[in-house]
Order: structure tokens, then sequence, then C-alpha cells
């Protein structure tokens, strides 16, 4: 089945940068929308950023938008996650989705429209 797994979490300075990828293998990975999640320590899981299966939309969380970039390269199966002027508010384990369907054409950025997910990779920023 599909399997995803993400890298590139740790520990940075507040408004410093980092950069989250996201392998999948086992599906048709260039008919599927992807998303990022995140939770932090005693919250729920939040909606980060999310990207269409071709590439042409894409969304964001309003916490993170203008310094957050999603993107996809369907080559190499991966989607990334640009994390520029981090807060200690993303302080967060990060998790990568794919979403099957195809025919919903827009970047969801809700929870239960994915189908599979990664393990999470931790995110860490200092002040």
């Amino acid at each position: 089945q599909v399997q995803l797994v993400e890298s590139g979490g740790g520990l940075v300075q507040a408004g410093g940068s980092l950069r989250l990828s996201c392998a999948a293998s086992g599906g048709i990975f260039s008919f599927y929308g992807m998303g990022w999640f995140r939770r932090a320590p005693g919250k729920e899981r939040e909606f980060v950023a999310a990207i269409n299966w071709d590439g042409r939309k894409t969304s964001y969380a309003d916490s993170v938008k203008g310094r957050f970039t999603i993107s996809r390269d369907n080559a190499k199966n991966t989607v990334s996650l640009q994390m520029n002027s981090v807060k200690p508010e993303d302080t967060a384990n990060y998790y990568c989705a794919a979403d099957r369907l195809r025919q919903r054409d827009y970047a969801s950025q809700i929870p239960s429209e994915y189908d599979f997910w990664g393990q999470g990779t931790q995110v860490t920023v200092s002040s």
C-alpha cells in the first residue's frame, strides 16, 4: 500500500529556516493530492499546507501563509514544505498525508479526506 516517510525535522532557532520532505511509495503519486499537518504537545492535529494532484493549486493555514511553501516533485515522488521565518509556535510533530481522490481537484484542508499518513518528523523552534 501507499507509504509516506517524512524527514528533515530538527532543532532550529526562531527566524531560521527548515525544509521538510516526504517520500511516497506504493502508489501513483502523480494522482494524489498531498498535505502537511502538525500536532503540538497537548493540542489537536491542525492543517498546515496542501497541494493538489497536479500542483496547480495550493492552500495554507493562516498561521503559516507567507512563511511556508509547499511543493511537489512528481518525478521523485516527493512533497516538500519549506519553512521560513519559523516561530516557537511552529514547534510540533509534522505529518504528510496523501489524498487518492484526483477528482477532488482542490488542495484539501480536511484530515478526513486524506487516506494515508506518514509517521511524522519533529520540528522544534527555540527562542
